[in-house]
């Protein structure tokens, strides 16, 4: 029975393990800007010149980058560069070229982002046209994020006369700019608020990242331990090592030391992927439709050759040579024994190194290591502990038909996770060729297949001819067919929760709101109050404050003002799986009036309503512009989510929250916010 619930193990880690972790929620600060941005100017050749500007990103935040992957606008805010004064005295060359940057997979956005994190440098190449040119003005824009994002802008002049970089807080004083006889650096102004204002959210644990590696690397190796390939060796090597020695400590010595140096084969290959490829080459790739495609590919072959099709071997020569290595005895021929097992067992346990490295090598940094750690630690300590303990050789279940069961059950695996990578392929590109119903039809079809196989009514080439089924495969095969049915209503619109991240998002799909289902039709839009709109679940929404709270005054209402964003990630995760819930989506549709004010909206206003902030000196362009302003004017936050619940003379009825994502807590501020209404 243990055989089955480790490979049952496997399975469910497969799907929840590779899952974003998302921290505790948390409480929006003051102002924060937790970027610090220097400038610096080089001159090159003739009148070309090299402007630089370098931040330096706080610890466990990210700032988008310019090459961000962006939907439409929804999505996170990509950084821009402006030059304001370009034309007839200057002209930029080229690209705006930016430092090294990181790309993660959103569960929110379905989607990888790309961004900077510790610190970033933006490098623009121009040539002066008019010789005489003092100074270049410059609008930096970009979203730092943590588990909240700011949106920030950053008013910069590039000093040309005096060789220094400026950065100016408001934006009056940056449009009148200009040189005088005796111009002095001015503090950027995110330094003097990173000092004085507090910062309160926790920070974003990236061990927890590894740590999640190193588990489904372990467990994995486990699987591998289960194959044909693997599992005989153990009591052979054991007792070899056992009856080889002279005494009981240098047998346990020596299967301790066999143990070790597996483990050592195998992080030396993490360690080699990461040395040769770099820390984030392959994490650069993950984004890469082609590479998506091939490593599509390259599963569906690992899984053909656990299905029986064919065997993915080294060639015989290598196991020979490292054979009568072996065989010299000696801490070196223990050395090459644990080789000989890297080696002969590669068919079995090839494809599933394989899947580790990419899967963690496209995590960036050291993570190859660490899966490759966990996955040998898996493999290794078995050889220890009936090393310590020959007697449990007697109880290990004999080598027979179930090894290939094992191998076929992570054929089936590795096809299904096939397609999560096909399917990214085709959500960047937008083909709509692996909508969300053919993604389920799929998984659907593969994990029926293998409940089949479970129950003994499929047999492949490398099966036995009994024609019994144990106990411990028809409870795996029971589980594996519910896992099938629970997919099934996912054709009709079912959310899917246990999944989330793996098939493609339900607006990608033939039918967005479920099978005989649209959306709400002219109608029903007549229900709306006049200038709402439909938010997320349909709840009624306000975009702009005085209409919401005009509205909220004539039918006597509360009024939940929801500070959000496109780009802003936890918003999402509020708005999918807390005000997705009955409770929560009643007392938003019946007790209160929505008004969302989005920060990050590109509208422009008109420009005799365009103005330059009292609060923080920035000249407000756009709608989200304006939105942001009047969060930090009136809340001393500029955080998203954050939300306000207030009577019609803009009191507050309880203190604002931001990222609440406990269900109990949310129920209870709203509550509590409605009753004191």
């Amino acid at each position: 029975m243990i055989k089955y619930i480790l490979t049952l193990s496997l399975l469910w880690t497969s799907f929840l393990g590779l899952s974003q972790i998302t921290p505790s929620g948390q409480t929006p600060s003051d102002i924060n800007n937790p970027v610090i941005w220097e400038g610096s100017i080089s001159k090159l050749e003739a009148n070309n010149f090299n402007l630089a500007l370098s931040a330096l990103i706080e610890k466990d935040w990210h700032v988008y980058c310019q090459h961000t992957y962006n939907d439409d606008g929804i999505g996170p805010i990509a950084l821009s560069l402006k030059f304001l004064n370009e034309g007839a005295n200057f002209k930029t060359l080229g690209e705006t070229l930016e430092s090294k940057t990181y790309t993660e997979y959103s569960d929110v956005w379905e989607f990888d982002e790309t961004f900077f994190k510790d610190n970033a440098e933006l490098t623009q190449k121009i040539e002066l046209l008019n010789p005489d040119l003092e100074f270049i003005k410059a609008e930096l824009f970009y979203q730092v994020c943590i588990d909240v994002c700011l949106n920030e802008e950053r008013y910069v002049v590039f000093n040309l006369r005096d060789n220094l970089v400026e950065f100016i807080d408001n934006y009056d004083a940056f449009e009148a700019y200009t040189l005088s006889g005796d111009t002095k650096e001015v503090t950027s102004s995110s330094k003097e608020v990173s000092e004085n204002i507090k910062v309160n959210q926790s920070k974003k644990q990236k061990n927890k990242g590894l740590w999640t590696i190193f588990f489904i690397a372990f467990l994995s190796g486990f699987a591998a331990l289960l194959t044909p390939c693997v599992f005989p060796m153990i009591p052979l090597t054991v007792s070899f090592f056992t009856k080889q020695s002279k005494d009981k400590a240098s047998g346990y010595r020596n299967a301790f030391l066999y143990a070790f140096f597996i483990i050592i084969i195998y992080v030396l290959l993490g360690t080699m992927v990461t040395a040769i490829f770099g820390a984030d080459a392959l994490n650069a790739l993950s984004t890469n439709v082609w590479f998506n495609i091939i490593f599509f590919l390259l599963l569906v072959v690992f899984a053909a050759s656990f299905l029986g099709a064919f065997e993915i071997a080294l060639p015989q020569s290598w196991a020979n040579k490292v054979d009568r290595q072996a065989d010299k005895g000696g801490i070196a021929g223990i050395f090459f024994m644990a080789l000989a097992l890297a080696i002969v067992s590669f068919s079995c346990t090839g494809p599933i190194v394989g899947t580790l490295l990419v899967e963690a090598a496209s995590k960036g940094g050291i993570a190859p290591i660490i899966g490759m750690l966990g996955f040998s630690m898996a493999m290794a300590i078995p050889f220890a502990l009936f090393a310590l303990f020959p007697g449990w050789l007697n109880s290990l279940p004999k080598s027979g038909g179930w090894l290939n069961t094992v191998k076929v059950f992570l054929g089936f695996l590795e096809l299904a996770l096939a397609f999560k990578f096909l399917s990214k392929a085709d959500l960047v590109t937008q083909s709509h060729l692996l909508e969300r119903e053919v993604f389920l039809a799929i998984w659907i079809t593969v994990f029926g297949a293998l409940a089949l196989y479970l129950f003994g009514k499929i047999k492949l080439p490398h099966d036995s001819d009994n024609s019994r089924i144990s106990v411990g495969r028809l409870s795996v095969g029971l589980v594996v067919l519910s896992f099938t049915i629970y997919l099934i209503p996912g054709l009709w619109g079912a959310p899917l929760k246990v999944i989330s991240g793996f098939p493609p998002p339900m607006n990608y799909s033939e039918s967005p709101y479920g099978v005989g289902f649209m959306k709400k039709g002219a109608s029903e839009a007549t229900a709306l109050p006049e200038n709402a709109h439909f938010g997320p679940h349909d709840i009624a929404s306000f975009l702009d404050f005085d209409e919401g709270m005009a509205y909220a005054k004539a039918q006597n209402k509360p009024v939940l003002v929801d500070f959000t964003g496109w780009g802003c990630e936890n918003c999402r995760k509020m708005e999918e799986r807390i005000w997705a819930e009955p409770q929560i989506l009643e007392i938003l549709k019946r007790d209160i009036v929505l008004i969302s004010l989005y920060v990050d909206e590109k509208t422009k206003l008109p420009e005799n309503k365009q103005y330059t902030s009292e609060t923080t000196g920035k000249r407000i362009r756009t709608v989200g512009n304006k939105w942001s302003d009047f969060q930090i004017e009136h809340y001393r936050a500029n955080a998203q989510p954050y939300y306000v619940l207030m009577n019609h003379q803009s009191e507050n009825l309880i203190d604002p929250i931001g990222y609440t994502p406990n269900v109990d807590a949310y129920q209870a501020w709203l509550e509590e916010g409605v009753d004191n209404f």
